[in-house]
């Protein structure tokens, strides 16, 4: 089991800042290029080609770019939009609401702003279903939870810390999935579904809370005959 982020300190960065990567300007260029591609050609080395080709980029470049194909751009990308989420809930206080409504902008502000174009979203999930990229989609979810959880305020150290990625995490995963297919307008049908969402998970929290008030009480001994 790992180890929880130290509450004074924000997840680590999934990509390279500017700083510390030459190439950061062109390869974001190009992972941009790629998610355009992969709703057509899948996230494929027939996508990263067709994405160096939008770009004009000479021959070899994009495989220097990402050695690990098109299924590296899909990492570089779920981690870029994990800190661009972490950056937009702090710059509007997410922290600061209350946990329901920390659970429901966080979910929002990345799908409304950095999930991507659906069809390439599709594609992406069917490639992390794969059984020998499951390891990688587990991956992929934790950070980007616990940067949702990190930027809303979290500072739990304990079994706690586990159990609301957990629970984000399945708030995420179907609300993700519901959106893929929801054509009303504004998603207004998939922020209806993560409330109700939020709200099962609020129901079971309460009823946690009550669970423990009822055995948190000193334990009876049988009297003794």
């Amino acid at each position: 089991m790992s180890t929880p982020n130290p509450p004074d300190s924000p997840p680590a960065a999934s990509v390279a800042g500017p700083d510390t990567d030459p190439d950061a300007g062109l390869r974001d260029r190009l992972a941009d290029a790629v998610a355009i591609e992969a709703a057509f050609e899948g996230w494929t080395r027939a996508a990263l080609a067709a994405g160096a080709r939008r770009l004009e980029l000479p021959a070899g470049e994009a495989d220097r770019l990402f050695p690990g194909g098109a299924v590296q751009v899909l990492t570089f990308l779920s981690g870029r939009a994990d800190l661009r989420t972490f950056a937009d809930m702090e710059a509007e206080g997410v922290g600061a609401m209350k946990i329901r409504d920390r659970i429901r902008s966080a979910v929002r502000i990345r799908l409304e702003r950095h999930a991507g174009e659906r069809e390439a979203v599709r594609r992406a999930l069917a490639v992390l279903s794969l059984p020998f990229n499951t390891g990688l989609a587990l991956k992929l979810l934790y950070k980007t939870v616990d940067a949702m959880w990190y930027a809303a305020g979290d500072t739990s150290t304990d079994f706690n810390f586990y159990t609301k990625r957990a629970t984000l995490a399945g708030v995420y995963s179907s609300t993700l999935l519901y959106w893929l297919n929801d054509r009303s307008p504004g998603a207004e049908a998939t922020w209806a579904f993560l409330d109700r969402r939020i709200d099962d998970v609020m129901k079971i929290e309460k009823l946690k809370s009550q669970v423990r008030s009822w055995t948190g009480g000193p334990r009876r001994t049988a009297a003794r005959r």
